[in-house]
């Protein structure tokens, strides 16, 4: 195999990994996962990841990349209330809803009428208070913080790309020269699946697993396939949405959220430079799914590692994540002058994260825009 395409492999999975493992955590945290459960969540999600991105690609002979849904990582980091096995029950219907939209067309149609301006809101306001505790990590702790601000600015000028993987070694290198952080006993912990059984109920089901869905479709499916398209390949979009949806739906039982297609790390695997001959491209999967599993077995000793950082240090991180995906829920939000006042109503219900009747915030934010719409257009209709 060319060392190209094992270089752009490493590159992608490291950057994938490293610029939003942080978020997992957080997410594993809200849902009271213990360890033994998030350790078994990255690498049910690790392994989730290669095998779809080495059998989609092998299969369709285009180089197809997946992540894991780092806007769902964000939602469920943003609810509240929720347990373990509820989470799971989630994940697991989530999964399904995916590999249903890829078999039912109508459902992918119904997914597709959801204005995008209301998607955008949506998505702008889960993340949204995750980007805005990054302040008040700078505040608690400057002299780990504020150097990892500087070092992302510096860095995203040259390559954007791993400007958040800078600030983390940044962050971790400044936590234990300056002796905020103490280094783990030497250990090698063996990686473990947990199952998980899920426990299904409607509050969690309409709180997490339809937003889920729903993210996962507009902010990581889609663009990936874009993604692909402006490559020059055209995308398995049935096969890449059946196999991701059931794949989901299976390492959800081990507690990982959803897999998907990826985008901006599917970009470092597709260029001219990664292989001179497009036809041969689609073996940077298989090397990308080889990079996953290592990444998944070694993830014991890396979680190790992180938890014994600053708490400051990783709640930044999240904040330089998410700036981008951020942007551009926001740029999505507010395209469409007709939509700007319903997607900004969906944004801040969202973004307000108190939960009613069960149901999490990102429902009834959707669901207080898709309202504001459709009075909009009533009332148009009615005055022409």
């Amino acid at each position: 195999m060319r060392a190209s395409l094992i270089s752009a492999a490493f590159v992608a999975a490291l950057v994938g990994y490293g610029s939003t493992i942080a978020l997992v955590l957080a997410a594993a945290a809200a849902v009271g996962a213990d360890a033994a459960q998030t350790a078994s969540w990255v690498l049910a999600v690790c392994l989730g990841k290669a095998a779809g991105s080495a059998l989609l690609s092998s299969w369709h002979r285009v180089p197809v990349v997946l992540a894991w849904s780092t806007p769902g990582a964000a939602l469920v980091a943003a609810t509240s209330g929720l347990t373990m096995p509820q989470a799971v029950g989630a994940f697991v219907v989530a999964g399904l809803l995916i590999a249903a939209t890829g078999a039912i067309r109508p459902l992918g149609r119904a997914v597709a009428l959801i204005p995008d301006g209301i998607a955008g809101g949506m998505l702008a306001g889960v993340l949204l208070p995750f980007v805005l505790k990054g302040a008040a990590a700078a505040e608690a702790a400057p002299a780990l913080v504020l150097p990892m601000l500087a070092v992302f600015a510096l860095v995203r000028l040259a390559n954007p790309a791993v400007a958040v993987i800078a600030a983390l070694a940044c962050g971790v290198a400044l936590a234990f020269a300056l002796g905020f952080a103490d280094w783990p006993a030497l250990a090698l912990p063996l990686p473990r699946l947990s199952f998980i059984a899920p426990a299904f109920d409607g509050g969690s089901i309409i709180g997490l697993a339809l937003p889920l869905y729903l993210v996962t479709m507009a902010s990581q499916n889609l663009p990936g396939f874009a993604t692909m398209r402006a490559a020059g390949y055209e995308p398995p979009v049935r096969s890449a949405l059946g196999l991701t949806g059931g794949i989901s739906a299976l390492t959800a039982l081990f507690g990982a959220h959803t897999v998907s297609m990826a985008a901006i790390t599917a970009a470092i695997c597709l260029g001219p430079d990664v292989h001179p001959d497009r036809e041969q491209r689609w073996k940077v999967g298989l090397a990308y799914a080889g990079f996953w599993v290592l990444l998944g077995l070694g993830s014991p000793a890396i979680l190790l590692l992180l938890a014994a950082l600053p708490p400051q240090v990783m709640v930044a991180l999240v904040a330089l994540a998410l700036l981008g995906a951020l942007t551009g829920a926001l740029a999505t939000a507010m395209a469409v002058p007709e939509q700007r006042f319903a997607a900004v109503l969906t944004l801040g219900v969202t973004a307000a994260g108190v939960p009613f009747l069960g149901v999490g915030a990102a429902f009834w934010g959707l669901l207080a825009g898709l309202a504001m719409v459709a009075l909009e257009r009533l009332a148009a209709r009615r005055r022409g």
